[in-house]
């Protein structure tokens, strides 16, 4: 081809292209344009037969627009359904049964879930929010037969405290006693009184156990008893 249609043709072609470039696809138009497309072509295809390069161009369109509205789509449908995120909070220690407060201390006793027909260990958890600058916890096991120490324990170091193990008074009595300038630090800690008994299940309903403690505030107390398990 030569002549002045060839030089239109090359002068369309190249509108055509600048065009392209400056295009930028109407998701709503294409969106229109497919539904209207599934319409049509639920009452049958029509077809119109169009230059080559034309079919090309218009391929070419729809393939962008249909990935340009595809893309927003997908990116749409992420960033809404996200979920947010959120700070985990955990939840709050869990106390005994029975437990008892005062101001930033707390405490329960309960007999350990490992003790047995013959052997049992008493355990006093004595938590605190506050650092505490003197400390006496007091275990007391009601003797109810046969009973007799065998040791005893603490989760703070050992060279804090002074420990005293004596009876009186019907009972076997645990005595922990922190040191002049030692200091308990916040937290939540155990002490444990370990004895043998009369074979058979014991009852320890006659067991007790009390704490004195001084903090910032001033002086703290909290006493209770025990509860069946750990």
């Amino acid at each position: 081809m030569s002549g002045p249609r060839r030089d239109v043709d090359e002068e369309l072609r190249a509108r055509l292209r600048a065009a392209a470039g400056e295009h930028r696809p109407d998701r709503a138009r294409i969106l229109a344009r497919v539904e209207r497309g599934t319409a049509a072509g639920n009452r049958g295809p029509t077809r119109v037969r169009l230059p080559g390069w034309v079919r090309v161009a218009g391929a070419t369109a729809a393939v962008a627009g249909v990935l340009v509205a595809g893309g927003y789509t997908v990116a749409s449908a992420v960033r809404d359904d996200a979920p947010a995120r959120r700070p985990v909070a955990a939840p709050p220690g869990s106390r005994e049964t029975g437990s008892r407060e005062s101001g930033p201390v707390w405490s329960s006793g309960a007999v350990d879930p490992h003790s047995n027909e013959f052997w049992a260990q008493s355990n006093v958890t004595l938590g605190t929010s506050t650092p505490l600058t003197s400390l006496t916890v007091e275990l007391r096991v009601a003797q109810t037969g046969s009973v007799t120490s065998t040791g005893a324990w603490r989760s703070l170091p050992e060279d804090d405290f002074t420990f005293r193990r004596d009876e009186r008074d019907g009972f076997l009595v645990y005595r922990w006693t922190l040191k002049a300038g030692r200091t308990v630090p916040a937290g939540e800690w155990m002490f444990a009184g370990q004895y043998n008994h009369e074979r058979g299940g014991r009852d320890a309903g006659g067991d007790r156990y009390s704490a004195a403690a001084t903090a910032a505030s001033g002086s703290l107390a909290v006493r209770g008893g025990f509860t069946p398990g750990g």
